[in-house]
């Protein structure tokens, strides 16, 4: 019983890793699908605005995020905090003129937050590396 159990556990496994590979790559291939979408349309409408570069900044860290998991197999809480911020200084950009001093109070706090959080992560990386013991395999 024993047997079976482990096999079926490395099928499930193996299972899993192909299905996280096949999800990382679709995700890439979106990911640049809606560059070029982007880069398309500030083409034909001859004007590239900061709300448009900031999408490709978004896109460009989707990319690196997909590329960083594919090699090392980790994802490190740094670029999803990364993508968060330009996804809100997008947020601001495009919508300063509806904006009410409140939520742009909200938005720039969500900010600081990130931005404090990237902080925190990236010191507690160097104050206490992961060690050899299994700490390196969190993901």
């Amino acid at each position: 019983m024993t047997n079976t159990t482990n096999k079926l556990g490395k099928i499930g496994y193996t299972s899993m890793v192909y299905i996280e590979q096949f999800v990382l790559v679709f995700i890439a291939i979106a990911t640049v699908y809606a560059t070029f979408h982007e880069i398309y349309r500030m083409w034909i409408a001859e004007i590239v605005t900061v709300g448009d570069l900031l999408l490709l900044f978004l896109y460009l860290e989707v990319l690196s995020m997909v590329k960083h998991y594919l090699v090392s197999g980790k994802l490190p809480v740094r670029y999803p905090l990364y993508i968060g911020i330009v996804a809100l200084a997008r947020y601001i950009v495009l919508d300063i003129k509806e904006l009410d001093a409140y939520r742009m109070l909200a938005v720039a706090t969500a900010v600081l937050i990130m931005a404090l959080a990237v902080l925190a992560v990236r010191y507690g990386h160097v104050r206490y590396p992961y060690t050899d013991s299994g700490d390196s395999d969190a993901k």
